[in-house]
């Protein structure tokens, strides 16, 4: 799938997100260092899509820290006397980004308001790009692994097969739309309502037996859910 990045502001707050949720190291390993400020973040979202990417993107960064911190050092692109601690985590969110796209340039949105950080980031990253390639080439042969998936601990891993096969909780926003309408909605679109979990696969939903306003659907429809209007305007929310 070919990805193009995201707006600026996007990167800035899945950095001030994942400022206040990276993990911190003992004194004596620290070799990355971030902003000391542990104050709750201001975030500003301009919709409910701005507001997921952001904390899917920190949440990933959070992920691969290790590995992105240990390709910073391995390329010598960190230290630099021109990023301070403060646009460390803006490093390491690009960083994740960045390495998620092949290292192929962004995609800058001619309607966004440019952020000076991020762009200041976006260039010097791109710029070592070929030294940041070779150093996650390094990590993945002392690894022996063939995607940076396969560098993660085995515990995530299996928790990472284990989410990806749930079935999808959906609630009904009642105060929005009603529930033979969704139904209506989800049978036009070619949804088939089946009668038990097991028999979730395709474009099915199953009502959950004690609260009528809470569906599942198959985990493999979770992109595809999320561009349909009922989502967009939150008549479905995604637990």
């Amino acid at each position: 799938i070919e990805k193009n990045g995201y707006h600026d502001s996007i990167y800035v707050n899945a950095a001030k997100i994942f400022q206040s949720i990276h993990t911190e190291k003992p004194k004596d390993r620290i070799l990355v260092r971030y902003s000391d400020h542990s104050v709750s973040p201001m975030l500003t979202f301009k919709d409910e899509y701005s507001q997921r990417v952001s904390y899917e993107l920190a949440f990933k960064a959070l992920k691969y820290q290790d590995l992105l911190e240990e390709i910073l050092l391995d390329s010598f692109v960190y230290p630099c006397q021109s990023i301070v601690n403060e646009l460390t985590s803006l490093l390491v969110v690009m960083l994740y980004d960045l390495q998620d796209r092949k290292f192929q340039p962004r995609k800058i949105f001619d309607e966004e308001e440019p952020v000076a950080e991020v762009r200041k980031i976006e260039h010097y990253l791109y710029s070592f790009r070929t030294k940041l390639a070779a150093a996650l080439a390094r990590c993945r042969i002392k690894h022996d692994a063939i995607s940076v998936e396969d560098i993660l601990p085995e515990t995530i891993r299996k928790q990472e097969q284990r989410a990806s096969v749930l079935p999808l909780c959906v609630w009904i926003n009642t105060f929005k739309i009603s529930l033979q309408d969704v139904f209506r909605d989800l049978e036009t679109r070619g949804f088939a309502k089946v009668e038990s979990m097991s028999d979730l696969d395709h474009y099915t939903y199953f009502m959950d037996q004690h609260c009528h306003d809470v569906l599942f659907f198959p985990s493999s429809l979770k992109e595809e859910l999320l561009n349909l209007d009922l989502f967009a305007d939150c008549r479905l929310l995604l637990q």
